[in-house]
Parts: C-alpha cells; structure tokens; sequence
C-alpha cells in the first residue's frame, strides 16, 4: 500500500556518511569504536551502576571485542550510530559511551542512551555529550525527534536528560525488568523545533 507521506530521511543517508568524531567541550571527544577500546569497556561494566541501570555485564575482553564489532556494524548497516566518550588530551582514557538506536527514517526519529565510568561522573561531560549528538543528529542527517528513556529510580540519568534539555513526556509504567524487578521508565525527548 503506497504511503501519503515520503520518509522524513531517505534510506542509506545514516550509512552514507564517514563517522565523525564530534568535540565535547575541550575536556573530550566523541569518536568511533576501535577494537583495543575492548578491554576500557569490560571494565567500565564492571561497575555496580553501569551493570545495574544496563542489565549486562562483559565476561572477557573477546565479548567486550564482540560488543564493539556490532556496535560498528550498526554505523555500516544505518541502523543505530555509537561513540565512544574519552579524553580529548589523549584520545584513548574511556569516559562513557553515547549511542543512537531504533531510527526510524519514515517518522524520522531515533532514542538515544548512554552511561559514564565512575571517573567522569559529576563533570558535566555526559549531558554535554548528549546535547552534542542530539544536535549532531538533527543537523547532519535530519531526525526530528529523539527520545530518551531511564528508570524512574535512577536519578542521575534524569539529572543527564533535563541538563541536555530533553523534556519529560510521561511515566510507561512497569516498562522495564531490571535485576530487581520491574520499574517504571521516565520518557523524556527533544525535537528539532526545541
């Protein structure tokens, strides 16, 4: 059935492009995923909030290469886009990870996530990183909307959506199994009209 309305990006525009490094302030950098960020990564998921909030764990640096080959392979597919948040001065000390999923070029809309190691918390770096790829992603390839999502519980990634100005929307009740149970999820989005 031919639709009314064309899709707000065309298809192949997220995997037609090189994926950039985009600046967070001068304190760091967002770039692509590199396989010897494998080892960081188990780390960083080894951390109590990062397991809890993300429901995964890395067991060895080969899944942790696993992880970072699919991640890659969104960029190349045009399904979902992921950096890695490190320090600017050496371009290696992993700070977090920022990730865009679930587009949907018809409607032109995507959701965003992401999570910081215990060493860059408290900075104002996430948020920052944030509002970056947010903007980055309406500006380069069109989304109109981005949304967030967190357990109503976890606070501090609240504290990240309101500081990067995306706006609560509503509370999806018992959306969400976590290891100790169910919890309720904050919506929260931008849109380019923002």
């Amino acid at each position: 059935m031919p639709s009314l309305v064309g899709p707000s990006i065309p298809a192949g525009t997220p995997a037609a492009t090189g994926h950039p490094a985009l600046p967070v302030g001068e304190e760091a950098l967002l770039r692509p995923w590199l396989r010897t960020d494998a080892a960081a990564v188990l780390e960083a998921f080894r951390d109590p909030a990062i397991q809890r909030w993300h429901v995964r764990r890395a067991d060895s640096v080969a899944e942790a290469e696993e992880w970072i080959a699919a991640w890659q392979a969104e960029w190349t597919a045009g399904t979902g886009a992921h950096w890695a948040l490190v320090d600017a001065a050496d371009g290696g000390t992993l700070l977090g990870r920022v990730a865009l999923k679930a587009f949907d070029l018809q409607d032109g809309t995507a959701e965003i996530a992401y999570w910081t190691v215990p060493l860059a918390r408290g900075r104002g770096l996430c948020p920052s990183a944030v509002t970056v790829v947010t903007q980055w992603a309406m500006d380069a390839w069109g989304f109109h909307r981005i949304a967030l999502e967190h357990a109503t519980a976890n606070h501090a990634s609240c504290r990240v959506a309101e500081k990067a100005g995306f706006a609560v929307e509503g509370v999806r009740r018992s959306a969400w199994l976590q290891a100790d149970g169910r919890h309720d999820v904050h919506l929260h989005a931008r849109v380019r009209t923002d």
